[in-house]
């Protein structure tokens, strides 16, 4: 009887040992488990400084370029906050102004469309060149992704004014060695139903016709960020 009692006693505290180290593991599992799922991908935040091309003149909201261009990264599953830092009006050189208020320290990347304005305007294309230049040089300095999106000058200010304004875009994404996406109005300039009674900004449509030859190019920059922040 006693042999029995105390192989009893041995097996319960054989139990007892195991449940205890059963118990360990997982309570010392368990913080690491719930951190791993607590983890969630940050979405990537992506300014888009512009003018009002890309501010959604004339437009709601939900229909502007960043939030379109949000909900198709989307679809691509890539979750992104696009911050729309457009101002209608603005030049390259308004642009350059507020680059540091407009691009948040915590900004993964930039898409800069600045330059319709200049263009519009007959400005000279040293202005907005020089505006441009020191917007790609600072968000470098910032190691900051950025795609530029480019601009053509109207035809009504001739051949040669418009040779000096579009050749700005290639050449300084080359410079910098930036992707850069010819022309943001690709498609839709001069398109009468994809453009509103002023025939210069973009109806909701058009705004979607922009988003589906730009996405590409977005995607490219944003899919190597989005590998990272896993």
């Amino acid at each position: 009887m006693a042999a029995s009692y105390g192989y009893s006693i041995l097996a319960v505290e054989g139990w007892a040992r195991t449940i205890a180290l059963v118990l360990g593991l997982g309570l010392a599992a368990s913080p690491g488990q719930s951190a791993r799922a607590e983890v969630v991908a940050k979405p990537l935040k992506v300014v888009v400084l512009g003018d009002s091309l890309t501010a959604g003149y004339g437009l709601p909201a939900a229909d502007a370029f960043p939030a379109k261009l949000q909900k198709a990264l989307k679809a691509k599953g890539i979750d992104t906050e696009m911050v729309n830092a457009g101002v209608s009006g603005d030049t390259a050189s308004g642009g350059l102004e507020r680059l540091d208020w407009s691009v948040p320290p915590d900004a993964d990347a930039v898409i800069v469309e600045l330059g319709a304005n200049d263009a519009l305007r007959g400005t000279d294309p040293k202005v907005p060149r020089k505006a441009l230049d020191a917007i790609l040089k600072r968000l470098k300095a910032r190691n900051l992704p950025v795609l530029l999106a480019g601009m053509l000058a109207p035809p009504n200010y001739g051949k040669d004014y418009a040779a000096q304004f579009d050749a700005i875009y290639p050449e300084l994404a080359k410079q910098y060695d930036v992707p850069v996406y010819p022309f943001f109005l690709d498609g839709v300039a001069a398109v009468s139903n994809l453009n509103q009674a002023d025939g210069i900004h973009p109806t909701a449509a058009g705004v979607d016709v922009i988003v589906e030859r730009i996405l590409p190019k977005v995607e490219a920059l944003l899919r190597p960020l989005q590998m990272q922040s896993r």
